[in-house]
């Protein structure tokens, strides 16, 4: 599916619509219901069979480091727009015993990637070769995520693990109205792939609900994985077809690649805020150096006290918002390659120095902060979280950049593949689709990973797990994390209700506020214009899977004795949270 882009408002609806924002942001709270609450474990997912997945898992003494693996392999198959084994992502775990784990399996440049591979003879960027078909498509990590997860922290044997996905692709799965409607975003571009037109439409029209999908090549890959692990992906039968279909398709992955791909552990980011420990994504994701510097800003704000979506408390989260993007932009990138200066963009003294050129009554123009580099990062990913009876905690975001990836299929194997390569810098200093400004420190080079905005989030307290949240929505991944946080922290939402809760988004450029429709009332919004804010109304583009530990909100209490309450986020009407 495209990027969701923003629409304007229709002049002569906006009486109607502001009384509609008045009452809806008065109101929201009220509207939600509870979050699912269970005693043992909790999984949210966006499909709702990966979810079940998962549980049964739990329910079988795996840990959720288990289920978090089989969550993945399952989504491959039931969630064929983001899910992946094509693609690549991040895993944050928090065990029981209170380690701090980061698995870094993004995708990387190929060897023969070079920085200017898709500019023509004049240095003008070439349309749609960065982000459709073969050329877009960057080494997959997935495979070597989940079994480093495995091996490293799991417990079950991973033919235990990965054969729900292989029965799930065998045997075929019913498709209910929301599979459905994914997979009718793009079935003018599955047309243009053979392989994936054999899969994904049925004797080439769309699916409709109640007919099932099955996915024979895929149960064959999951098989050769379930046999032979990272090895039955990266070498082997599944290998030759992935490079054979890439040198078809006037691709640059080769073997070389898949045998030099290797997916690592880092230290994962950390800061405080208002008491609570966040430990989030480091580079080369920019998710958890960001919200750390702007959850750091707006710790010196009585958020709470100015109330929810005030103007006072808007004007601050924007501004925090856009000095922490532009911050993100100029400094951020594979920690390989870009030395990035993470301890100084969360020092609590850094956030005090920006709180100190915040005006309390105007609008920071973006063209007075410093321009630099921001990645183009597609909407479409996928994000699932999971908690276990032993307190073991998972948040795994995984993504093959836009809905369906590079919208091609790797022939014999069923694996949908990436166009990671967009997420680089295509031509330094030109505006993207989105505005967004490029610049060299997410310039494309062989074997590097491109900057992010993922964010798999853990939050602790007192040493003892909190929260597990995370979401796809490209850029605005990270304000969407943000905001959950802060409607659960400062302003005593339930987690059902931080998650439903209409959002915002400042990026540093274009100069504008994105928002999702009802976020603002017409007061809020026409103070917030009066400073110098600029807004545009955009379709929603996050699904957010968070689990909250001990009650339904911060400081409550449980219900029925139940220790997890999950929350779905119902932007998208597939996903599942469900424990036992």
């Amino acid at each position: 599916m495209p990027p969701l882009l923003p629409r304007a408002r229709p002049h002569y609806l906006s009486g109607l619509l502001g009384l509609s924002l008045l009452v809806l942001s008065l109101t929201v709270q009220a509207a939600s219901v509870a979050p699912v609450a269970a005693g043992h474990g909790m999984v949210v997912t966006a499909q709702h069979l990966a979810t079940e997945v998962g549980v049964d898992v739990l329910k079988h003494g795996g840990n959720a480091i288990d289920a978090a693996v089989a969550v993945g392999y399952a989504l491959a198959v039931v969630y064929p727009a983001a899910g992946n084994l094509g693609g690549g992502g991040f895993m944050t775990i928090v065990l029981a015993d209170g380690r701090k784990k980061f698995i870094d399996f993004r995708e990387t440049a190929p060897l023969a990637a070079s920085a200017n591979m898709y500019l023509d003879a004049k240095g003008q960027v070439i349309n749609g070769l960065s982000s459709h078909g073969h050329l877009a498509v960057a080494v997959p990590g997935t495979v070597a995520g989940m079994e480093m997860a495995l091996a490293n922290y799991g417990s079950r044997p991973r033919s235990e693990l990965i054969a729900p996905a292989i029965r799930l692709a065998q045997q075929g799965f019913v498709l209910q109205q929301g599979d459905v409607d994914m997979l009718g975003t793009a079935t003018e571009e599955f047309k243009q792939d053979a392989p994936t037109a054999a899969i994904f439409l049925n004797h080439g029209q769309p699916f409709r609900a109640g007919q099932t999908l099955i996915q024979h090549d895929l149960a064959n890959t999951l098989t050769a994985i379930s046999l032979h692990g990272a090895s039955g992906f990266y070498q082997g039968d599944v290998a030759r077809h992935l490079v054979a279909s890439s040198q078809q398709g006037k691709g640059i992955v080769t073997q070389a690649d898949l045998d030099h791909y290797r997916a690592r552990e880092l230290t994962p980011v950390e800061c405080n805020y208002r008491g609570l420990q966040i430990i989030s994504a480091p580079p080369p994701s920019s998710g958890g150096v960001v919200i750390c510097e702007i959850l750091n800003i707006l710790e010196g704000y009585p958020l709470k006290d100015w109330g929810f979506r005030s103007a006072k408390a808007v004007h601050v989260q924007i501004e925090a918002m856009q000095h922490a993007y532009a911050d993100r932009n100029t400094y951020l990138g594979d920690p390989d390659f870009v030395s990035n200066p993470t301890a100084h963009l969360i020092d609590k003294d850094y956030a005090a120095q920006v709180r100190s050129a915040i005006s309390p009554d105007k609008a920071t123009l973006s063209s007075d902060l410093k321009p630099g580099t921001l990645a183009h990062e597609g909407n479409n990913t996928t994000h699932y979280s999971i908690v276990d009876q032993q307190g073991n905690a998972v948040s795994v975001t995984y993504t093959l950049n836009e809905w369906f990836g590079a919208q091609v299929t790797a022939a014999k194997t069923g694996v949908l593949l990436n166009d990671e390569m967009d997420d680089f810098t295509v031509k330094v200093g030109v505006p993207n689709m989105f505005g967004l400004v490029q610049g060299e420190a997410n310039a494309i080079a062989p074997g590097k990973r491109p900057l992010s905005s993922m964010s798999p989030t853990i939050v602790m307290r007192d040493g003892k797990l909190l929260m597990v949240l995370g979401t796809p929505g490209g850029s605005r991944i990270i304000t969407t994390v943000l905001h959950t946080l802060i409607n659960v922290v400062d302003y005593g939402m339930t987690l059902q209700e931080a998650v439903d809760a209409p959002r915002f988004h400042e990026q540093w450029l274009p100069d504008v506020t994105f928002m999702e429709p009802f976020a603002f009332s017409p007061d809020t919004q026409g103070l917030l214009e009066k400073m110098g804010h600029h807004f545009i109304e955009a379709t929603p583009a996050n699904h957010i899977a968070a689990i909250l530990v001990g009650a339904p909100t911060l400081d409550g209490k449980p219900v029925a004795g139940n220790r997890y309450y999950g929350a779905n986020d119902p932007r998208r009407n597939t996903g599942l949270a469900a424990g036992y």
